[in-house]
């Protein structure tokens, strides 16, 4: 069933771009919904192993409901809860279980902060009693469930609170928490933005004590934002953010004893990030990461709470930087799998109760993208890696052991699992760059397809109205290094006509942007460029990921060098060519990729004829301190990695066409970077065309925000090359 599946959607869109249709893909319908696709929204295995819930609105009456599946036949059991039963609630947007699924927690009325976090108002739902409580009046950040489900933490106005489900009481757990100077339960902007999380508290396994990191901001530096809004004066955003060189929030780590209501803090040598915190199965015993400002050792600790005893259980280090991940796993009896790339790629480990290596349990020249978890019976791991391939993703399994390595998966492309709680079954996603997402059911120990549950064929259906170009992967060969690429042709491409190149990328530290999966917003608009007689090409440089530590690496201390370098390069290769027009070349990027392309049609003015930035960073100095100086050390350290690569250094070298794009609320990269490199610009005399989009975001979207920049950029590409 699944190979007929995949087989049909690649054949599909195969047959219609060789067609030739000619409605051509609008800027709209990216962004209005017109080619989004289907799948299983907050899709979450049961206890049992045999079914699992997926959160669905009711098209008759259009209430929120979980409904309840079984695996096996995936038909619907029953409704488990729907909005309508719900005095007072209109809907959800997100459900949690209790461990031991007799209650629920509810989200309702999300605000966002920042990337990861947001305010939400939330209710507690008992399918034992029917009983719905409000969390809190308040909105709240980062409700949790204690293991037994009596107890829910939550952070407001940067506080701890308990709530007791029994006693319908809620205890205060930390009172000095204020904007600005102290958060206790919640990550600062910078931890939530590099370390990717925001709750930074966990309940021990028997909800008898909970560990919390507390963030002093006190010396860390504010930055502001005028906020224009409708209203006569405008408003400002003001929050801590330490720029590369500057102070940091100092970070504490304290454990609260419930029962005897005592909070102790872990004295914690160096101490100066804690980017993981989590407890093992030892309702005692607390594990911890630590590194230092320069990311080049991580610490994993063990503190025992019954004696105060810290131990270490492993060290990594490395020339560069270790990178942070969510691989850690403890099992039952408190032994524990670890990701590292100390043999050259990121390959799981397995680790004893205090640390010591057992075994190394995959190997080999690709990479461990994701950990899924362990069959406790069968003593099998489950993961996702790229031994077919660094652009492709697929599901295998190993034992505990180190023996019986295989490939679950089947069809190149991109597959990711999302497994039953017992690892009896698994629902697979998979996607290409020729088939939108297929989810089957497959049995875990070997793989076999079971059944189809979602598809897009209907989607398919609806791009056979549409000039659709499809993606061609290859390598090429760039500054001694074989890097990976996909082009984009017109449909009718003709190999004796020259074409123009517009090149897209990103090349931030351990990215991918050529990645055998299913299309984006971007693939949609470079397929209507495409369509206009344009051909798009990416190419993944040094510094980018899934290739070996090495690799990645390689643009350490040199941020952008390296990674322009590989632009100019492959853009004059690939001009070469006989159908490439060398005189008409462009390149565009968003973030780090809005650095690349400022950097790349500056210090390559005599290849790219046109460039698109948007949201750049011009200056690492004023980017923050856990990203920066992970890749580039201190500005003190290393000045020369820090303004060598500075676009608005040397302005003087712009000759082509230069849009720039910022949002000026954009409080991950400021607007501060588009304003120097504007005024730099402007001092030497170059013409150039930008836009400020108000108020807006690092994501420059709401309301008609992303059609208008989209036409926007269109019209530049058109105009200019």
């Amino acid at each position: 069933m699944k190979k007929i599946a995949i087989l049909f959607g690649a054949l599909l869109l195969q047959g219609v771009s060789a067609s030739g249709q000619q409605k051509e893909i609008t800027v709209s319908e990216i962004y209005n919904g017109t080619f989004r696709t289907q799948g299983m929204e907050s899709l979450r295995s049961r206890n049992n192993g045999a079914q699992y819930t997926v959160l669905e609105r009711n098209e008759t009456s259009g209430a929120t409901e979980i409904g309840l599946y079984n695996y096996r036949s995936l038909e619907k059991s029953r409704v488990l809860l729907s909005s309508d039963e719900l005095e007072g609630l209109d809907g959800f947007s997100g459900y949690t279980f209790s461990k031991d699924e007799s209650k629920v927690l509810l989200t309702t009325q999300i605000t966002p902060i920042f990337r990861r976090s947001r305010l939400g108002v939330y209710y507690i739902y008992d399918f034992k009693t029917g009983e719905m409580t409000k969390l809190s009046d308040a909105a709240v950040q980062e409700p949790y469930f204690s293991p037994d489900g009596t107890q829910i933490a939550y952070v407001r106005d940067n506080n701890l609170y308990v709530f007791n489900w029994n006693s319908k009481e809620t205890q205060q757990i930390t009172t000095d928490g204020k904007k600005n100077f102290i958060i206790n339960g919640v990550t600062d902007w910078v931890y939530e933005e590099e370390f990717g999380f925001v709750r930074a508290f966990d309940w021990n396994s028997d909800g008898t004590k909970l560990a919390f990191l507390r963030f002093d901001e006190t010396e860390v530096p504010t930055y502001s934002m005028d906020v224009i809004g409708e209203n006569l004066y405008p408003t400002q955003q003001v929050f801590k953010y330490p720029k590369a060189g500057e102070n940091n929030a100092e970070v504490r780590l304290f454990v609260y004893d419930l029962k005897e209501n005592k909070r102790t803090e872990v004295v914690v040598p160096q101490g100066y990030y804690i980017p993981r915190l989590e407890w093992r199965n030892h309702p005692d015993m607390l594990s911890f990461q630590e590194m230092g400002r320069l990311q080049n050792k991580l610490t994993l600790y063990n503190y025992n709470t019954a004696n105060q005893e810290l131990s270490v259980l492993l060290e990594e280090t490395d020339a560069a930087y270790v990178d942070v991940t969510n691989d850690l796993r403890f099992f039952e009896d408190d032994s524990f799998v670890w990701s590292s790339e100390k043999d050259g790629f990121n390959h799981l480990y397995l680790h004893d109760a205090n640390g010591k290596e057992r075994r190394q349990l995959t190997k080999g020249n690709w990479e461990v993208t994701s950990f899924y978890g362990l069959d406790t019976k069968t003593k099998t791991l489950y993961f996702q890696g790229t031994a077919n391939g660094s652009i492709n993703r697929d599901i295998y399994k190993v034992r505990a052991n180190g023996k019986g390595f295989s490939r679950l998966s089947e069809g190149v492309g991109t597959h990711y699992a999302s497994f039953s709680s017992n690892f009896s079954y698994y629902i697979n996603q998979f996607s290409n760059a020729k088939t939108p997402p297929i989810y089957t059911l497959h049995k875990a120990s070997n793989g076999a397809p079971l059944k189809e549950v979602v598809n897009n064929s209907a989607l398919l259906d609806r791009l056979a109205a549409y000039d659709v170009a499809p993606k061609e992967f290859g390598t090429i060969e760039v500054n001694g290094h074989t890097l990976n690429m996909y082009m984009i042709k017109p449909t009718n491409f003709d190999p004796s006509k020259k074409y123009p190149l517009f090149m897209f990328q990103y090349s931030g530290p351990g990215s991918q942007s050529v990645s055998n999966s299913w299309l984006g917003a971007n693939d949609y608009w470079h397929m209507m460029l495409a369509s206009k007689g344009y051909i798009v090409a990416c190419v993944d440089g040094r510094g980018t990921g899934f290739k070996g530590r090495d690799f990645k690496k390689s643009t350490y201390l040199n941020l952008v060098k390296y990674e322009t370098e590989d632009q100019i390069s492959a853009a004059t290769l690939l001009s070469k060519r006989p159908y490439i027009d060398a005189e008409r070349t462009g390149i565009w990027g968003w973030s780090f990729g809005g650095h690349m392309a400022s950097n790349s049609i500056l210090k390559g003015n005599e290849v790219f004829e046109m460039a698109i930035a948007v949201a750049p960073v011009t200056s690492w100095r004023f980017y923050d301190t856990v990203y920066t100086e992970r890749f580039l050390r201190t500005p003190e350290e290393n000045p020369a990695g820090y303004d060598d690569n500075s676009p608005f250094n040397y302005p003087e070298l712009l000759k082509g066409k230069f849009l720039l794009v910022h949002g000026s609320g954009d409080d991950n990269v400021h607007l501060q970077n588009s304003m120097r490199f504007a005024e730099s610009l402007i001092q030497a005399n170059k013409d150039f065309d930008w836009a400020i989009y108000p108020d807006k975001n690092h994501g420059i979207y709401g309301g008609n925000t992303r059609i208008h920049l989209y036409h926007k950029m269109t019209k530049f590409v058109l105009e200019n090359l």
